[in-house]
């Protein structure tokens, strides 16, 4: 027989985004201490009432629990409930001192007045009309998402989603959804086909719908794209599709032939003689996709063909001034570089750490500057902007702003029509360029300009579609420039010696324990629970005290992987209580964020000029106005509650995430658990993400696997082709 309790929600211990399992704290009306309680929930808020149905029962490890089947929401009574239920964030513009402020004025009423009569919050101090429009718009939008929640709460939609599909929408939310939620994975970022699926089979969806197949089809390209292919293989696309929908070929087909038919995706036949390769006889693209692998491979053919902006002379003569002008020696490989910049009109330098690049990219720049070139310096992400302006002394910026990216109207201000004010343009790690942002790169590139792609082909390919620099290198159409030469000072550095060690299927050297400090240590453990005490002991006593780094700003845990006890997932749970441990805080997304909390961006959000893989802090959890205060690279960017789900913590960082960024100290759990992520270019480049210092904790069996696997998993991508001129 079940039971029925009611109580005030005093705190969510544990929020699960994904399927809304949630842990919660309740208080009893008679009862000594707070009850625990757990089931499926929407995002609950301290100082809710609830109204639960379910029965009791005894957990091994957590003791007595509620286990909830069916719980409602329930309007808190008495002032002192209110006051809670108010103040806890639920309502844009009450914070905790204005809560307290309404219920001083209304009592057991304040509910009531905001609903029925909001005009008559002016007459609580601090409240203006300002801040009266901002509640009484925030109470209105609460009363639509809630229907709105109660809707796609029996379709597993969580809080956060629905949120999402609110502000997507608005109050036609309810409407799209029925009609066709298929709308929801295209048109709503973080809802995935999945979700929509479901959502439609419980609406009555047949599972063989026209409507199901297409959406169904451009799920697994997107999916596809996601993990980096431009396109899929026409056969592998259908055996992928089929698996997930459990529908006829004969229903794939013809909604692949109306998707085609509609210019939603593009099927191209493949020649003979590359189907091999390919695996198949026909292409299929995301239409967005096939139009920047073509128009990728055109630019770039037609820039190497365009005169130059002006003829550079002799390069050999103006290599001979520059080296007599700058501070600094050229190696012979280095020499060549300069002089093929000079002569070229496409070049690619690439090398790994310590083989010059950035001494390369100097002398290049010093040479366009006697010839009073316009320069343009760019990088794919903030924080390698930011060191190529450090390392150069010239002006750098990242790609998207370089192209002056307007969220207004949703698309870049450079391209054909207003290209780039530049005789020289050069990207810096360009081995995390994908394929869109190369396209749109290289549409505001002028045809006079020089190009030069700087970049370590052996670190892991872009995040985005494509494998932009080992196409454009391996198809052989352009010069190509490789350091190999590691200088004197670098030899020093453990670090780069073995970076390249690794780099070449060899084992790291590993120093036995001396007095003096070294910059590479290897910590061997087999059990991953000793690994992650290892790591908290390396990131908040050890590497702090011996080497002199803030444990935050300068140690970056890395692991290969998201999920299990050493994913970034725990790490920076496990990190979090050790290096943060402060009071206040706030749950979004599955996630528990403090002030002082290390955070990533995940997303580009081109409104507040910040871009995936951009790391900050958090100063300030802003009650009274539901936003979170971060400070991004030296300026503070405002997030509405409900755009928390675009930060991530960041103690602990997966290894793609941290492409392009360097830090002070990286440490690198290495075990078989992440048997799947084991490979020579992802160790690689988790060593060449530190400038003074790698800790590998873990095994050495694990550690002579990810050497061992010289082989990445492959992208299915036409780009090489297209620029040996096999594929129109």
């Amino acid at each position: 027989m079940g039971e029925r309790i009611q109580g005030q929600v005093e705190h969510v211990t544990f929020f699960n985004e994904e399927n809304g399992y949630s842990v919660i704290r309740v208080r009893i009306p008679g009862r000594r201490d707070p009850v625990q309680a757990v089931g499926t929930f929407l995002h609950i808020t301290p100082g809710e009432v609830l109204r639960m149905d379910g029965s009791w029962s005894t957990h091994a490890r957590f003791g007595r629990q509620f286990v909830v089947d069916h719980y409602d929401t329930v309007a808190p009574a008495g002032a002192e409930a209110i006051r809670k239920y108010l103040g806890s964030g639920l309502i844009k513009g009450i914070g905790p001192v204005t809560a307290q402020r309404i219920v001083a004025r209304f009592g057991e009423h304040s509910l009531d007045i905001i609903d029925k009569e909001p005009e008559r919050l002016m007459e609580v101090e601090g409240i203006g009309r300002f801040r009266h429009r901002q509640i009484t718009k925030a109470w209105e939008d609460q009363k639509e998402i809630r229907d709105l929640m109660v809707f796609l709460r029996s379709h597993g939609v969580s809080a956060a989603l629905a949120m999402r599909i609110f502000k997507h929408y608005g109050k036609a939310s309810l409407e799209v959804v029925r009609e066709n939620p298929f709308r929801l994975a295209m048109d709503v970022s973080g809802i995935g086909f999945l979700t929509a699926d479901r959502i439609a089979v419980n609406l009555g969806c047949q599972a063989d719908s026209p409507m199901r197949a297409e959406a169904g089809l451009l799920y697994a390209l997107q999916e596809a794209a996601d993990s980096g292919h431009v396109c899929v293989p026409e056969g592998l696309l259908l055996e992928t599709s089929q698996k997930l929908l459990q529908i006829p070929p004969a229903s794939l087909r013809s909604a692949l032939s109306r998707l085609s038919e509609d210019r939603r995706i593009v099927l191209e036949m493949i020649p003979q003689d590359i189907q091999r390769d390919f695996g198949d006889q026909v292409a299929v693209y995301l239409r967005g996709h096939q139009l920047a692998e073509n128009q990728v491979a055109k630019r770039l053919l037609h820039l190497q063909a365009f005169r130059a902006f002006q003829s550079k002379g002799d390069p050999d003569k103006t290599l001979a001034w520059v080296k007599e002008e700058i501070p600094f020696p050229l190696a012979p490989l280095q020499e060549e570089a300069v002089r093929k910049a000079l002569a070229e009109k496409m070049l690619i330098i690439t090398g790994g750490p310590g083989t010059g690049k950035t001494t390369v990219v100097r002398a290049i720049l010093a040479a366009y500057g006697m010839m009073g070139a316009k320069v343009c310096l760019a990088a794919p992400t903030g924080r390698a902007a930011k060191r190529l302006h450090e390392t150069t002394g010239c002006a750098a910026s990242t790609v998207h702003r370089l192209l002056e990216f307007s969220p207004q109207m949703g698309q870049f201000q450079r391209n054909e029509q207003k290209p780039l004010n530049a005789d020289l343009v050069i990207v810096d790690e360009s081995s995390m360029l994908d394929l869109l942002l190369i396209h749109h790169l290289l549409k505001a590139v002028p045809p006079h300009a020089t190009m030069v792609l700087v970049g370590d082909a052996a670190q892991l390919p872009s995040v985005g579609p494509g494998n932009v620099l080992s196409d454009i290198i391996r198809s052989g159409t352009f010069t190509v420039v490789r350091l190999t030469e590691i200088f004197r000072q670098s030899k020093q550095s453990h670090i780069i010696v073995n970076a390249h060690r690794v780099q070449k299927g060899q084992f790291p050297w590993i120093l036995k324990k001396e007095r003096q400090l070294q910059d590479f240590y290897f910590i061997e453990k087999e059990d991953p629970e000793a690994v992650l005490e290892i790591i908290l002991k390396l990131c908040t006593n050890r590497i702090p005290r011996r080497f002199g780094l803030d444990p935050v700003e300068d140690v970056q845990v890395l692991s290969p992987m998201h999920r299990g006890i050493l994913g970034t997932q725990n790490l920076n749970e496990a990190l979090q209580r050790a290096l943060n441990p402060r009071k206040e805080f706030i749950q979004r997304s599955g996630q528990t964020f403090k002030v002082q909390d290390k955070v990533m961006q995940i997303r580009n959000n081109y409104d507040k000029d910040v871009f995936n893989g951009d790391l900050g802090r958090i100063r300030k959890i802003d009650w009274e106005n539901q936003e979170l205060h971060v400070e991004m690279e030296g300026r503070k960017v405002l997030y509405d509650f409900s755009e928390m789900d675009e930060l991530t913590l960041a103690y602990a960082l997966s290894v793609h995430k941290a492409q392009g960024s360097e830090y002070p100290a990286v440490v690198i759990p290495l075990v078989m658990q992440h048997y799947m992520m084991l490979q020579r270019n992802l160790f690689y480049t988790a060593i060449t993400r530190a400038r003074k210092l790698v800790v590998i904790v873990g095994s050495s069996k694990a550690m002579a696997i990810a050497i061992r696997n010289e082989g990445t998993l492959k992208r299915h991508t036409l780009l090489k082709e297209r620029l040996q001129g096999l594929l129109g």
